[in-house]
């Protein structure tokens, strides 16, 4: 399910995407052809012995066993046949559940784990698991971060990131790109991801100032990335709202616009977030967003967003 460059480049990623769900049969070993990555998804079964330490039982739209051939169900016929899976535990072994489940599953390229930056084990599990080179790195939580950034241990630990070419994603609030800035500023090397555009409340206006300043900073180190993800999530609701969200590119466009404008066409990646999608939308509905808003942009800047820019912030095999 995927595109040769040639035609991506020339249709523009709406024709990209009938002409990747056209293509299942097309032979593998064709190197020039491309897919669409969807840089975050996350992956847990709770039939397993142990259980799993998230999604919570009484989620009844999350709670099920979630694996990659459910994934492609939903994702394939839109032509996204690839993805990076974004760590949902913190257990260590389950880094190890991960790995293993890329190995059955060649549609997916990238794993980023869960390990605890500063603590005693960090530097023996990460030459564990950065011996599969499936592993492209970790993530952490924005509070973790703005307590370890003046700690030179926790800082010793996320080098060790840079040294072995991985990178580090990021999850938090609007003030986190501010704090993602001043750690590029201590590790210039290290190739960070802000994940779900620091999770912005969207209400279909322009985005705030201080979040605006915090990207802005953040981009302007050339080793950060971030991912337009989780879109139909961060739509401001009512305590109690259980409706459908705005599905019309439209609303999500002065903030997607503002990020072009502070990252460009380089450094912004796709991801969807799904399941946790499922909430509020399809992985259709909410992946057709991204699809529209591109399509204004350009092919080529479609075939970055979509892919490209994935395989330079976490260099998949």
């Amino acid at each position: 399910m995927t595109v040769t460059r040639r035609s991506f480049m020339k249709s523009g990623i709406g024709l990209a995407v009938g002409c990747l769900a056209n293509q299942s049969d097309a032979p593998a070993q064709n190197k020039d052809r491309l897919a669409i990555v969807d840089c975050h998804t996350h992956f847990y079964d709770p039939t397993r012995p142990e259980g799993i330490p998230w999604p919570a039982k009484d989620d009844d739209v999350l709670y099920r066993t979630v694996l990659p051939k459910h994934f492609l169900e939903q994702a394939a016929p839109l032509g996204v046949t690839k993805t990076v899976v974004i760590e949902a535990s913190p257990r260590v072994e389950d880094n190890a559940w991960l790995l293993e489940l890329a190995a059955a599953n060649r549609s997916v390229v990238g794993v980023v784990g869960h390990l605890e930056p500063g603590q005693s084990d960090f530097a023996k599990n990460l030459a564990r698991f950065a011996a599969n080179p499936v592993f492209r790195g970790i993530r952490i939580g924005h509070d973790g971060l703005r307590a370890g950034l003046d700690k030179p241990e926790y800082i010793a630990d996320l080098k060790r990131l840079a040294e072995r070419d991985l990178a580090l994603d990021v999850n938090g609030g609007p003030a986190t790109p501010a704090d993602v800035a001043r750690l590029a500023e201590k590790l210039p090397e290290l190739r960070i991801v802000i994940n779900h555009l620091a999770n912005l409340q969207l209400d279909g206006a322009a985005p705030p100032k201080e979040w605006s300043e915090g990207m802005q900073a953040a981009a302007r180190r050339p080793r950060v990335f971030c991912k337009v993800s989780a879109l139909v999530e961060l739509v401001k609701r009512k305590p109690g709202d259980k409706g459908r969200v705005p599905l019309d590119v439209a609303f999500y466009r002065p903030v997607l616009d503002a990020m072009w404008n502070i990252f460009g066409d380089d450094r912004l990646i796709y991801g969807s977030d799904w399941p946790v999608s499922d909430h509020v939308a399809t992985y259709k509905e909410a992946f057709a967003i991204s699809d529209q808003y591109m399509k204004g942009r350009g092919a080529a800047a479609a075939e970055k967003f979509f892919s490209k820019n994935s395989q330079v912030a976490y260099k998949y095999p």
